[in-house]
């Protein structure tokens, strides 16, 4: 994954611009409906002559990585007027229990489930809310742990750690113990503490940091987004960080595989992919009564182009149809339909 480093003066440009030029707006809430893994639609939008991907990406409750991924070859400043642009608008749910918040971080995205607070998560209607996320950059990953929401802070002061008042010392621009709220805390106006030590869901001053790898380990979030999420969770609220690069869904009888790179210091979590791409479908279709067919090679090439968009890799197949044998009623067997494994899904698969 590759990791968008900017010089402190032109990050304050851009901070500055994105501002003034990306009306915030409010992220969207999808049903989830009975028996379904994926939310959301696929949508494409036209650029402008003034927009950059980022001002899309903002306008549209997308992260940086994420609309790079879904649009490559696309220039970043320059898209160019009357560009179709993918939205990547349509998730697989990850494959955790539905309820608090989650957050996937290669996919450096969140996902509140609002009516899980004493809902059962089989509700019909229950729904799911989903934001872009700014993740902790190489030796300041953030960690996967389940933790829960301890408080919330309006207004935060920043206490930088030594470690990081260290390393801005060293640059060349040292940092104070306390940085009162305001326009150069960069925790923005809100922010939740974590029962894990240290680590804050918060705000930012710098909204083109959402959807890179750019914090020292706390999850960033767009000023618009925090706001409305500070204003609906609790504390106490469960909160899962997980390492989930491919996810696995099924609806309508369709399976889905939506794939993204995983972080460079997780390399060797992920040497066998392709394997665990199998264990995933394999789980998620014996759950689920019928057969299914899957296209494997086309499952490996989302796997390699993990450009972060849901790709239907099989389906489930009709039931066997019944014939009249003797006055009796048998079914027709359907040799070689059912869903097996050769060979090449035992291979090592980087």
């Amino acid at each position: 994954m590759t990791v968008m480093l900017l010089s402190r003066p032109y990050a304050a440009c851009l901070a500055a611009l994105m501002l003034l030029t990306s009306a915030p707006v409010a992220a969207e809430q999808f049903t989830i409906a009975d028996n379904t893994d994926l939310v959301g639609d696929a949508r494409s939008t036209q650029a402008s002559h003034e927009d950059t991907l980022l001002d899309i990406a903002r306008r549209n409750g997308l992260g940086y990585t994420e609309i790079k991924l879904a649009n490559q070859g696309v220039d970043t400043w320059l898209p160019g007027e009357g560009r179709q642009i993918v939205l990547p608008k349509r998730f697989v749910l990850p494959s955790t229990p539905r309820e608090g918040l989650v957050l996937n971080i290669p996919e450096m995205r969140l996902y509140y489930y609002p009516d899980s607070k004493g809902a059962p998560q089989s509700q019909t209607g229950a729904t799911v809310q989903t934001y872009p996320l700014g993740v902790g950059r190489e030796g300041w990953s953030t960690p996967y742990e389940t933790t829960r929401v301890t408080a919330k802070v309006a207004q935060p002061a920043w206490y930088p750690p030594e470690s990081i008042r260290e390393e801005r010392a060293a640059e060349g621009d040292p940092l104070p113990k306390i940085v009162p709220a305001g326009p150069d805390n960069p925790l923005g106006e809100f922010a939740m503490r974590l029962s894990l030590p240290s680590y804050l869901i918060h705000g930012t001053n710098r909204p083109w940091g959402v959807g890179m790898r750019v914090s020292h380990g706390c999850i960033r979030l767009y000023p618009e987004d925090i706001e409305q999420l500070f204003a609906q969770v609790d504390v106490g609220t469960s909160v899962r960080i997980i390492n989930e690069p491919y996810k696995v869904g099924v609806k309508d009888g369709v399976i889905y595989l939506e794939a993204h790179p995983h972080l460079e210091e997780d390399a060797g979590l992920f040497n066998n992919a392709f394997n665990q791409i199998v264990e995933r479908v394999l789980a998620r279709t014996q759950a689920r009564p019928g057969r299914y067919e899957i296209d494997w090679e086309l499952a490996r090439q989302v796997l390699e182009e993990a450009h972060g968009l849901p790709v239907a890799i099989g389906m489930e197949l009709p039931a066997m149809p019944e014939t009249v044998v003797a006055g009796e009623i048998k079914p027709i067997p359907a040799s070689g339909m059912q869903l097996q494994l050769d060979d090449r899904m035992h291979e090592t698969t980087n």
